[in-house]
């Protein structure tokens, strides 16, 4: 019996088992050719990986409804050189305590690949992946944070600690909150992590004077900033780019 002859024989018999691997299943009892049998392999591959990503999008959205907005319960405060760094953040050992439960409850686990070349930005990817198979990267570059008195070695540890956190949360789609704005529901928020770092790229970038960025916001740190300024503050900086150029 020829593949045509076989997939007529299938097709036109009662359907118990309508997947892939029944149809595979039925193809194999009557001695389908190999190339017959390859394409219901094949078809049942691509019907698996469906059902795996499926169930990978569920999990996460299973897992994000209760994941709770993460808490920034770190500062960093010093004086370098370069001026003043001071922000809040929240840890990475503070947010796996929080969602490592709940995204192990649905599936779902996650893990880094890191890579740390002479003379080459530090890359991390964050892997998560679910029982079923089906994973999702996410990956960020940056160079190596020589703020501080850091060492080569801790230069390296900082960066890939950072990038971790933000290759997890980014991967998570996490939102996190400061633990003592004390706002009102009604008052106008603080801009995002990803608008702070905006703003702390931009300021290295024009070489902007630090501190005298933040008593024009009136405010003590970048985190301060209030959402409705970060227009205005991002304008402030581009006028500095753009004189800098004038002068040059």
């Amino acid at each position: 019996m020829n593949a045509q002859s076989t997939a007529l024989v299938i097709e036109a018999e009662p359907a118990r088992d309508v997947t892939p691997l029944g149809l595979l299943s039925q193809a194999l009892s009557r001695g389908a050719d190999m190339a017959t049998l390859e394409k219901f392999m094949d078809l049942q591959e691509r019907h698996e990986r469906n059902q795996a990503r499926k169930a990978f999008d569920a999990a996460i959205a299973a897992a994000k409804a209760e994941i709770p907005v993460i808490i920034k319960n770190r500062e960093v405060d010093f004086t370098s050189s370069k001026g003043r760094t001071h922000y809040r953040h929240e840890d990475l050992a503070g947010i796996a305590r929080i969602v490592d439960p709940i995204l192990g409850k649905h599936g779902l686990s996650y893990r880094f690949k890191t890579t740390a070349e002479i003379n080459q930005p530090v890359t991390v990817t964050c892997i998560v992946s679910h029982r079923d198979g089906h994973s999702e990267e996410n990956t960020l570059a940056a160079g190596r944070d020589d703020t501080g008195n850091k060492n080569s070695i801790q230069q390296i540890g900082s960066t890939i600690t950072y990038l971790q956190r933000y290759t997890l949360k980014a991967a998570l789609g996490l939102a996190a909150s400061h633990d003592d704005d004390g706002k009102s529901a009604g008052e106008d928020g603080p801009v995002t992590d990803e608008q702070v770092e905006t703003m702390r790229a931009k300021i290295v970038d024009v070489a902007a004077d630090l501190p005298r960025f933040l008593k024009t916001f009136g405010i003590e740190r970048l985190d301060d900033m209030p959402a409705s300024r970060f227009d205005e503050a991002m304008r402030k900086l581009a006028a500095k780019a753009k004189a800098a150029e004038k002068v040059a």
